[in-house]
């Protein structure tokens, strides 16, 4: 598969709904939905679950964002319920042919849908990610995650290369598929429901996203983030313990590789 993103420009047509959970995000949410706005493909809308935020999140958002763009809909959960349940909720009330998410910190590149969907169409894929920088709170770059140019769902068993902020999906080639009910690595339960339905997930080697790092963000505990794979592997997934303890392993060496030897893992293939 040869990738020119830019090959076919996406039509007015090509709706995208883009999900983003929301929980105490007063702080730094408005970052994240300006980025959506200033998006050069201009056929989305914005779906903001608030998972019962007990800041100003929703009041913000309602009065800055909703009253003032027809495409930003705030959607209210009344308990709070974790990202798989807030993400969910805005599938079901997905309207667009695409489906893309992207969280309350993080932003995108002003292409970012013009040139995954364009992809997209012209490559004729059902699932898509692509690379991303990593930045610190104060916005100042700390790396670049390179992606490859295709994942199945056996070497992706082996390494989440999907970021959930660069991933979107096909409504017309899958349906509407949703996240697992788990409070952590939903986002990577998705991707393989997905390559249940489809061979591949294509990579644009672009980076079209920024990821922001927080000391104390869900994903920073990478023995949290162990645990949950390996519930993902067993409950979720229903791998024996032999398959099980396989891909951990490969999981586990991978992660350790990315970490301790960045340079190495890129020269591998290791992609983090």
């Amino acid at each position: 598969m040869k990738h020119h993103p830019t090959e076919a420009m996406p039509s007015s047509e090509h709706k995208c709904s883009i999900v983003m959970p929301c929980y105490n995000a007063r702080a730094y949410i408005g970052m994240s939905i300006e980025s959506v706005r200033q998006q050069s493909h201009t056929n989305w809308e914005l779906l903001i679950v608030d998972d019962a935020s007990t800041d100003e999140s929703a009041a913000f958002i309602e009065q800055m964002y909703v009253r003032h763009d027809p495409r930003i809909r705030l959607l209210r959960l009344s308990v709070n319920s974790g990202a798989a349940v807030a993400r969910n909720t805005g599938i079901a009330e997905a309207k667009g042919r695409f489906i893309a998410f992207l969280d309350s910190d993080d932003c995108w590149t002003p292409t970012k849908l013009e040139v995954q969907i364009a992809f997209m169409l012209a490559q004729h894929c059902p699932i898509s990610f692509t690379a991303y920088t990593k930045r610190d709170v104060q916005g100042r770059h700390l790396s670049q995650v390179a992606v490859p140019a295709r994942v199945d769902y056996a070497k992706l068993l082996k390494t989440n290369v999907i970021g959930c902020l660069t991933a979107m999906y096909d409504t017309s080639c899958l349906g509407k598929v949703y996240m697992p009910l788990i409070r952590k690595r939903q986002d990577f339960g998705l991707w393989l429901r997905i390559l249940k339905l489809t061979q591949y997930a294509y990579g644009i080697n672009v980076p079209l996203a920024h990821y922001t790092v927080r000391p104390n963000s869900i994903s920073a505990s990478k023995t949290a983030a162990a645990k949950h794979t390996w519930q993902l592997y067993r409950e979720i997934e229903g791998l024996n313990l032999i398959k099980s303890s396989y891909y951990f392993f490969h999981y586990s060496y991978r992660g350790y590789l990315r970490t301790k030897f960045p340079l190495i893992a890129r020269r591998l293939g290791l992609f983090d």
